[in-house]
């Protein structure tokens, strides 16, 4: 699935109160974290592009809720199995027109994202509380899983014998891989991405930076949990998703989300960035456009849903993960030229497989 394409050019990223987000740590970190820019005198508004951890007033939510409200007309069920059934029309259609002028790297990845970083290691990251592994215990469980998924991974299959994988899912025409390829030169590493616009795949494997050698472009529709992925299970040690999830069916959501954490290593993380309630572009939407609660269809037939911090918990602990991270980016952007102030809300999220699986998910 495609990445929805209202969000990037202004897509930004900072934590909920002005911590780091991550416990990871990269050393050599040319952009600095983003939640270091606060309004404290609203006066001050157009003095600066972005404002990060604007809290809202009472009045604010109220008015956002009110208009999710009065814009929450269902269409019809003709028309929603019309958007549903013909999404992959809508989205190639989509890259036909953009090709790849309308994207932009993001610059943030590798600060919110150390773990897409060179010289990064999932397993010396912090784990969540109550894990009950000490650090002796935690490296000898690392081992047994590593060489696992060296087992695993003898098959003959595209980086099957890379040592740190990636998958990007909902790709677009390479806005994660190809800065990912540029920054990592981590002689193991594998990056595989995928999308569910054949369009905008041929579009990143034509693109002068793909590296066949280092990484495998492929279709693939998030939602059909049937179909098959190009690695084997259990190894993959980072699969991203952003501002994808929220472009499928919210009836898809948990499957799909069930169906990526099987391919993840022990230890592995899943990392999301993607669409809050009540953030300006749902509070955008006219009547008309709503297809079911907070999922709504756009002008190009393209589909986005607005996530809640805890649908996204419930989505990923269901699929047998452990929270991270699970953080509310509220940002204030700024247009000074016409005076115009957008209200952000994005969810940044990092799940965990376990490093020791429960007896009832083991093989």
């Amino acid at each position: 699935m495609a990445a929805p394409h209202a969000v990037d050019g202004v897509e930004r990223s900072s934590s909920e109160t002005g911590l780091i987000l991550s416990d990871s740590s990269t050393g050599d970190v040319k952009r600095p974290q983003f939640g270091t820019r606060f309004l404290t005198d609203p006066r001050q508004v157009f003095q600066h592009n972005a404002w990060d951890n604007v809290e809202w007033t009472e009045d604010q939510e109220a008015a956002a809720k009110k208009k999710v409200s009065e814009n929450s007309q269902p269409l019809p069920p003709e028309k929603q199995e019309e958007y549903d059934s013909r999404a992959n029309e809508y989205w190639n259609g989509f890259y036909t027109i953009h090709e790849n002028r309308f994207f932009k790297d993001r610059h943030w990845l590798f600060t919110e994202f150390p773990e897409l970083a060179p010289q990064c290691s999932l397993n010396h990251e912090s784990r969540p509380e109550g894990s009950g592994t000490d650090d002796g215990q935690q490296d000898s469980q690392v081992s047994l899983d590593q060489e696992q998924s060296r087992e695993v991974a003898d098959g003959d299959f595209p980086g099957s014998s890379a040592t740190y994988r990636i998958l990007e899912v909902g790709c677009g025409v390479g806005n994660t891989v190809f800065p990912i390829l540029k920054t990592n030169n981590d002689p193991g590493l594998f990056v595989y991405c995928c999308d569910f616009s054949g369009t905008a795949v041929e579009l990143v494997k034509i693109n002068p930076e793909y590296d066949p050698g280092r990484c495998f472009a492929f279709v693939h529709d998030l939602s059909d949990v049937e179909a098959n992925y190009p690695v084997p299970d259990g190894t993959l040690d980072v699969i991203v998703l952003i501002f994808v999830l929220s472009a499928l069916h919210p009836n898809k959501m948990q499957a799909s989300i069930s169906r990526l954490a099987r391919l993840l290593k022990p230890g592995g993380v899943m990392l999301l960035r993607d669409y809050g309630r009540y953030d300006m572009a749902q509070l955008r939407f006219k009547k008309g456009r709503c297809l079911s609660e907070n999922f709504y269809v756009r002008g190009d037939g393209t589909r986005v849903y607005f996530f809640t911090q805890d649908e996204l918990h419930e989505l990923f602990t269901e699929a047998g993960l452990e929270k991270v991270q699970n953080l509310v980016d509220r940002r204030l952007q700024v247009n000074r030229g016409k005076q115009l102030t957008m209200y952000r809300v994005w969810i940044q999220c990092k799940y965990r497989k376990a490093l020791v699986q429960p007896p009832e998910t083991q093989d």
